[in-house]
């Protein structure tokens, strides 16, 4: 059986620092296929040439993927055998690649994993923290309000959060992170696999003094405790706060949040009520 078959995306996780970890099988894949798609041509060339991959490279940077992936899919329809690579880690995740998979799926092409290195299992395993269950938040959006909003999502799992940052937002979001979710345990992952990896522990208020402090270099993870087991509360106590927020004048969506991480009910229940009680 041939190591490339034709019509196919092959999406091949890249190193996230280390260039030594690539895979025997990416490097074949990466060899073997027609072309390589990839985030930044110039950052790739530096894993191409350091393992002798002479495949003819394109670009799919994020901002130019919707232009760009009904093109490689034509060319997978004539046959081609096709690699994608992203800067680090796998493709498609947090990074260009989920519009061109998407597009393939519907197209009825094959598409093939070749796994790797991940910054999000890399973190998570040397955090400290619980690994039986996690939830990926990616990036937060650029927004505070948006982001407030999706970690009120999640602000009652009690699986580990995992998220990425760029250095220069680091501080920002820990602040976010504290304000959201509670001053929980966390961890910070700066520079996996490099020369100077690191990993800070703590809880969010002292690694936002700490990171506030200092110059922040290199890619970051972010790895935060999910919600500590609690007594859940009673219909009634819920029903009696919400009515003691509401005389206060309390806006019912802040409300109905804040009674959440305390209560352990949903917030859309809690809304629910609030709204039914005003009607």
């Amino acid at each position: 059986m041939p190591l490339v078959e034709p019509s196919t995306l092959y999406l091949v996780a890249t190193p996230i620092g280390n260039l030594g970890d690539v895979t025997a099988r990416a490097i074949e894949v990466l060899r073997g296929v027609e072309l390589i798609a990839c985030e930044d041509t110039r950052h790739s060339r530096v894993l191409l040439d350091a393992h002798g991959v002479t495949t003819p490279t394109t670009s799919l940077p994020a901002f130019a993927e919707g232009a760009r992936a009904d093109a490689l899919v034509e060319k997978l329809k004539a046959g081609a055998s096709i690699a994608l690579i992203s800067d680090a880690g796998s493709p498609a995740i947090s990074d260009p690649g989920e519009r061109l998979v998407s597009e393939c799926v519907a197209a009825g092409l094959t598409v093939v994993p070749v796994p790797g290195a991940s910054a999000v299992i890399a973190a998570l395993s040397a955090s400290g923290l619980s690994t039986s269950r996690f939830h990926f938040l990616g990036f937060l959006p650029r927004t505070a309000s948006e982001a407030r909003t999706m970690l009120d999502e999640v602000a009652g799992l009690s699986a580990t959060l995992v998220l990425y940052e760029s250095p220069r937002r680091l501080v920002e979001t820990l602040a976010l992170l504290h304000e959201a979710l509670g001053d929980r345990p966390a961890c910070v992952a700066r520079e996996l696999t490099k020369k100077h990896e690191e990993f800070s522990r703590g809880s969010l208020s002292a690694l936002k003094a700490s990171w506030a402090a200092r110059e922040v270099l290199g890619e970051v993870v972010i790895v935060v405790q999910g919600r500590a087991a609690q007594a859940r509360w009673s219909d009634a106590e819920v029903q009696a706060a919400l009515e003691a927020g509401l005389a206060r004048g309390e806006r019912l969506k802040a409300l109905s949040t804040e009674l959440a991480k305390a209560s352990g009910w949903p917030a859309q229940e809690i809304y629910r009520r609030g709204v039914a009680r005003k009607g």
